[in-house]
Formats: structure tokens, sequence, C-alpha cells
């Protein structure tokens, strides 16, 4: 049997003349154009996620999704309860410059100097009324939402006690895991919540157990090696 060789004159094969690999990927190298941001409503929002795990990236995960959501024109907002800085972390992270520049996209942080139990100087029962009033705050932020029309656009510019499409509670698992938030009341939470609304949970470096059969997805993110265990500090940039 002859076999045939496909390659051209120019080094290209299968008869392809073009030497820009770009051009060979199934976009044919162009960049699609992105498009103005509008208030849409989702067509599939209402589960609930769960992110916890000794690895990097739980809340990189979350607020990934709430960039990605926030294109789409959907109302996202992101409550932390446990980012409140510490030494070696700027007081404006890098996360609230961007989505400040983000239509539909909020934050606002409850958090309180330090990490509960580190003996960084923090004081532990600051952080206990830190993260109650964050879960009464996140109490408010789920009944506004029930009370909105999650199945219409809402306002880019509104405020989320007027209700969101993404409901994002930073660390929240970690207050839960510290015992400074009832896991019990995190379930009731993530039950009451209207169906239209996603909810999305992070934190904690042990399994919420509490929330099986309650969360529709639950990822354990695992830390194979950390920088930190040889001693590097959080980095601008990547970890604030």
């Amino acid at each position: 049997m002859t076999h045939h060789d496909t390659t051209d004159t120019d080094g290209d094969v299968d008869g392809s003349t073009d030497s820009d690999p770009h051009a060979r990927t199934p976009g044919g190298g162009a960049s699609p154009e992105p498009k103005p941001i509008e208030a849409a409503a989702p067509e599939e929002f209402g589960l609930v996620q769960a992110w916890w795990g000794d690895g990097k990236g739980k809340t990189t995960a979350a607020m990934g999704m709430g960039f990605r959501a926030a294109g789409h024109g959907h109302r996202v907002h992101m409550l932390q309860f446990m980012k409140g800085g510490a030494d070696s972390v700027d007081g404006v992270r890098g996360e609230y410059n961007a989505i400040a520049a983000i239509p539909g996209f909020s934050y606002e942080n409850a958090g309180h100097y330090g990490w509960h139990g580190l003996l960084d100087g923090s004081d532990n029962d600051e952080h206990a009324a830190k993260a109650e009033a964050a879960f009464e705050r996140a109490e408010e932020l789920v009944a506004a939402a029930a009370d909105a029309d999650l199945d219409a656009p809402l306002p880019l510019d509104g405020d989320p006690d007027d209700g969101v499409h993404m409901l994002i509670l930073d660390e929240i698992l970690y207050a839960a895991d510290r015992g400074l938030v009832d896991p019990d009341d995190v379930v009731e939470l993530a039950e009451s919540k209207p169906d239209g609304l996603e909810l999305v949970l992070t934190g904690s470096h042990a399994e919420p157990e509490y929330l099986d059969g309650v969360a529709d997805l639950i990822t354990n993110v695992r830390k194979v090696a950390h920088p930190f265990d040889a001693g590097h500090r959080a980095r601008r940039g990547t970890e604030y």
C-alpha cells in the first residue's frame, strides 16, 4: 500500500498552507468580541455550592464564578466572613478593585483583623461578634432575594438588599468550623433560600459533612504543595 505524504511545501499537514498555529485551532485564532454587559436573568441558577479543603483556590473559584455570572449580566454579591486583613495583606485586596470595575458585582467585608485561633494578635471575642453579625447579614440578603423576582433582570447598580442572583458567602464554612457560626444555622440558611438564588459557600479545611444532601455541589480543594509550607508569605496578586 502506497503511503501519501500530506505535508505541503510549507511544511503544514493535510494541505493547510497557514503556518500560524493559532489558525489551526478550532477558533481559528480569533478572539470573540466581548459584548456590553446588560442586565439579564439567569436561566438555570438555584443550586447550593460548597467549596472546602486545605488547598488554595476556594475563594478564587467562587469569585471566578462571580465574574463569569456578572459578565452575563446577572447580579452578584459577595459577603466575606473572616477576611478582615492581617499584617501580611494589604487592606484593599486586588479583588476589591476588580469587583468595583465590573457592573453587577458588589461585595462587603464583615471580617475581623487576623484569623481566629492563630495567635496573631487578634481578639477571638471580636471574631465571634463579627461572624455573628455577618451571619445575620447573610440572612438579610437571602430574605431579600426571596422577595425579589429572580426570574427577571436585576439592576446592575442595584442595592443587594433588593435581591441578587448569586450570593457568595466567603469563609462562612471556616466560621462554622471554628464554632463562630452554628453549622445547623448554615444548613437552615441554605434550605431557606429561594429557588432562583445560586448560593456559594466557601472555607474550612474540615469537611462540612452537615452539608451532605443539602449542597448540590461540594468540592474539596486539596493541597498537594503550598508555598506557605516553605515559609512564603501571602503574595500580592495571587493571595490578595
